[in-house]
């Protein structure tokens, strides 16, 4: 089958960390791979935002991604995106007459328009996956959400033209209803986690002298590591690691950083609390093996790829009960979960953690086989090429009956 992946924003080549760089590179650079590994020609499209990028650059066996001209080429915040959309869906669509795939996969909704955009015209199946909703978005960040004013309107629509959605958790699927986009649309399959990177086997970067709590992530203030911080005064042994935001040399100007940094100073554990920046990824699973417990705590989550990892690595895993996490973790079984934005319940979860180690070990197993057993990308794979396999039929039979 010859897939072609359009994700405008979120470059399988990126370097991850940066303010729009994160899971969403992961899972589609993953997912590409294990379809071309099952035998399948994948080709990611992604907009050009530097001058000195080849429009073809190989990423792996069976894999291209291509550099679509539009807008500038330089690197542009997702949000200011959207006026350049048009011009990447009639790129996109130019290049499909004379190179065909079978299907397209859209990642987010402005990857969604511009596949529509270009596939609908030459009748080729589109399967959408949004990463995260704006409706979502708008509820939890209200007027800091800079997202496009249509993005809800556009989500909708493109729920209803797509052939299929795949949805990462089941409450994305409820979400999506209740934007009356029909139920049947959708099915859910998870995100994965590679096994081979990320497992209990791997050696801890280091072994710290005393209780470590690990947040990985963007530093954006949804992502709760604030939260984290305040629960540190009621943690007086433990320490606080962040990974993530600008390389280290580049802290002291992140705004997030210095207001973190000031958070921690006010609540007394400024002492305990270490920004790591940026943090290449194969260092992770090292970094994460350090840790005694991974807190994701984040307002919401659409699905949650950093608690998914740690229990891949066998490490408990303390996270928000919100989105893909409420799936992903199991209470009590591979972690725990907690309401979001509530510092004193997340330092009692974390209190009886850190002085249970049968328990930090139980979680650890637990989460490991779960990683391993519903969570590889081989099978995360198979699911998707189900979903594919679901529209090509029916559309095959369209195009015939023209």
């Amino acid at each position: 089958m010859k897939i072609a992946m359009v994700s405008e924003h979120a470059s399988p080549l990126a370097t991850l960390g940066g303010v729009d760089a994160g899971g969403q590179n992961v899972h589609v650079a993953a997912l590409a791979r294990e379809l071309a590994r099952a035998g399948h020609e994948v080709t990611v499209y992604t907009r050009r935002d530097r001058e000195d990028l080849a429009e073809t650059v190989a990423f792996a066996p069976g894999v291209d991604v291509v550099h679509v001209p539009a807008g500038p080429a330089s690197e542009l915040p997702k949000d200011e995106i959207l006026p350049w959309v048009p011009h990447f869906g009639k790129w996109l669509h130019d290049r499909w007459l004379f190179d065909r795939p079978d299907v397209v996969h859209s990642h987010f909704w402005m990857s969604g328009l511009a596949a529509l955009a270009a596939a609908e015209k030459l009748r080729i199946p589109v399967v959408h996956t949004y990463h995260a909703l704006g409706s979502v978005k708008r509820r939890h960040q209200g007027p800091a959400d800079t997202s496009p004013r249509d993005r809800v309107e556009a989500e909708a629509e493109i729920g209803r033209r797509v052939d299929a959605v795949i949805a990462t958790c089941g409450d994305e699927v409820d979400e999506l209803i209740r934007l009356r986009v029909p139920r049947r649309t959708a099915r859910v399959v998870p995100c994965g986690v590679d096994v081979t990177a990320f497992n209990p086997h791997v050696r801890p970067l280091e072994r710290p002298g005393r209780p470590r709590l690990l947040s990985v992530g963007r530093l954006v203030p949804r992502k709760g590591v604030e939260t984290t911080i305040l629960a540190l005064q009621y943690l007086r042994d433990a320490e606080l690691v962040v990974a993530g935001g600008p390389p280290a040399a580049e802290l002291h100007r992140d705004p997030e950083v210095t207001r973190l940094r000031w958070l921690a100073a006010q609540a007394g554990v400024s002492d305990r609390v270490r920004f790591l920046g940026r943090v290449e990824r194969e260092k992770l699973p090292a970094l994460m093996r350090s840790a005694t417990a991974v807190v994701s705590v984040p307002w919401y989550e659409p699905f949650g790829m950093v608690a998914l990892e740690a229990m891949a690595c066998g490490v408990p895993v303390v996270a928000s009960a919100v989105g893909g996490q409420r799936e992903t973790v199991v209470n009590n079984v591979t972690g725990v979960l907690v309401p979001p934005r509530r510092p004193t319940v997340l330092a009692r979860a974390l209190r009886r953690l850190i002085d249970d180690p049968v328990r930090r070990t139980a979680y650890g197993i637990a989460g490991a086989d779960r990683a391993r057993a519903r969570y590889n990308w081989s099978r995360i794979a198979g699911e998707t090429l189900a979903a594919y396999d679901q529209v090509l039929p029916a559309r095959h039979l369209d195009r015939s009956a023209s």
